[in-house]
């Protein structure tokens, strides 16, 4: 019997501009894919997603588990399969809902090119750093998995938060496929990581302190708060995948409903714990759709003192709570009604692993205005040496006061500047013999002929 047929590709129409998942996805917001063979991999919703990409298309294909029942782990003697899935090949087109969910997963609902003209209207500072940076998304994900993932977050590197998350996943989630060796789990829920035994085991897989602030988080969600309070707490305008904005638990009444807010929601989400104000802005941000929230960690609090002045002058290192507030509110101003997509571009501009990227940007701008400068100046040259046979007789009667001013008025624009041109050795010479002929350069043959425009004029 011949291997089983993989699922076919498809495609969503989406420019790079407004789409980079080769940024999106390495940027701290998910820590679940995974780049095998140049393509990425993560279960979402009980599926394993595959993307690639081009210039101009989002390609996708879903595979799905091949009976109902997942097991934790798989089992050790299965098989590994290579480049497909250990899954049932993908629902048919008409059933298949995997399109709708990355538009949703991608926030695709929001033009980022749109929102980058406004940003690099607004901002100086971003219109500087974005050109490297173009793509880069917010994340509509899971809020549970997105809180749990930001409790992971806390004094730790998006390296080994991926390897934490990617734990959690392979010990409490359910079994879902196999990629080249690679096995992929769900996300566990708040059930699977409540039990008795968890902070325990988590603390021996290397979680630390952590592993408390996820028992504890866990137990608070799946046994205190009330059915669907993580659901409650989303931006109505940016619903989960699948749900209805208007889901009621049957412990919610009208005033709760009433107090879906960004603020309300941050407050909430503080009471749980582990989660302070930074790591309740990201759950807010990525994973209850608030599009204001602006965390603030390290990065940012380096970029808000370096590019915005904030603390100049001040010896306080630590980042107060007034202070939090006051550049979050700083960046909402700036930045409107989804600051906090754009505080994702800088903090991304901002991190090591994306260096090399950043640099690149400003190489390539500065040769840009160079070879500009470059064609500005050949042209000057070709004009020059067209007009010295005309101008030959008229240069030497030139005073040598009236060459220093004109010299001071002779500039090359480039992007963004204004530079003078610096004279040559041969118009100091004119101050030993006013009259006396000198070999004459291109500078001079420009700023002469100025002179006998003006003097035409003043005749």
């Amino acid at each position: 019997m011949g291997a089983p047929k993989l699922p076919e590709w498809r495609k969503l129409p989406l420019s790079l501009s407004e789409l980079c998942i080769d940024t999106t996805l390495r940027c701290g917001q998910s820590f679940r894919w995974r780049n095998i063979n140049d393509e990425w991999h993560c279960v979402l919703q009980s599926r394993l997603v595959s993307l690639r990409q081009d210039s101009s298309h989002l390609h996708y294909r879903v595979a799905w588990p091949k009976t109902s029942k997942n097991s934790l782990t798989p089992q050790a003697s299965m098989p590994s399969v290579s480049p497909s899935p250990v899954l049932a090949k993908s629902h048919d087109a008409e059933g298949d809902d995997t399109g709708s969910l990355l538009h949703n997963y991608f926030a695709l609902s929001h033009s980022a090119s749109s929102l980058y003209k406004q940003w690099t209207a607004s901002d100086a500072n971003f219109a500087r750093r974005a050109p490297a940076f173009m793509g880069i998304r917010i994340l509509n994900q899971d809020a549970w998995e997105t809180l749990v993932a930001f409790i992971c977050s806390s004094n730790n590197n998006i390296s080994r938060i991926n390897q934490m998350v990617q734990k959690l996943c392979l010990h409490y989630g359910p079994y879902i496929g196999t990629i080249e060796g690679e096995p992929f789990h769900d996300f566990p829920g708040p059930d699977a990581l409540s039990g008795s035994q968890v902070e325990g085991h988590l603390r021996q897989l290397g979680f630390g302190y952590r592993a408390k602030y996820i028992a504890d988080t866990a137990r608070m969600v799946s046994s205190e708060k009330p059915a669907g309070w993580l659901l409650q707490l989303r931006n109505p305008d940016c619903p989960a995948f699948g749900t209805d904005t208007t889901i009621k638990s049957e412990q919610s009444d009208d005033k709760s409903q009433q107090q879906t807010t960004y603020r309300a929601a941050h407050e909430a989400l503080l009471q749980l714990t582990g989660v302070g104000p930074k790591v309740s802005d990201c759950v807010c941000l990525m994973g209850l759709g608030w599009g204001e929230s602006v965390p603030i960690d390290t990065h940012v609090w380096q970029i808000a003192q370096r590019d915005y002045n904030f603390g100049k002058g001040g010896k306080t290192k630590t980042l107060t709570k007034a202070m939090y507030d006051a550049v979050g509110d700083h960046f909402r101003k700036i930045w409107g009604p989804q600051a906090g997509w754009a505080q994702s571009v800088l903090f991304t501009a901002n991190l090591k692993s994306f260096a090399e990227q950043a640099s690149s940007s400003v190489v390539k701008k500065e040769v840009g205005n160079a070879e500009q400068l470059t064609t500005m100046e050949n042209k000057t040259a070709v004009v020059a040496t067209q007009a010295v046979s005309s101008d030959r007789e008229a240069a030497a009667g030139i005073k040598v006061e009236e060459s220093r001013e004109l010299t001071t008025t002779t500039t090359t624009t480039t992007v963004g500047r204004t530079r003078k041109r610096k004279t040559t050795t041969a118009m100091a010479r004119l101050s030993e013999a006013d009259a006396k002929p000198v070999k004459t350069t291109e500078t001079e043959v420009s700023t002469r002929r100025t002179s006998k425009r003006i003097k035409a004029t003043a005749k």
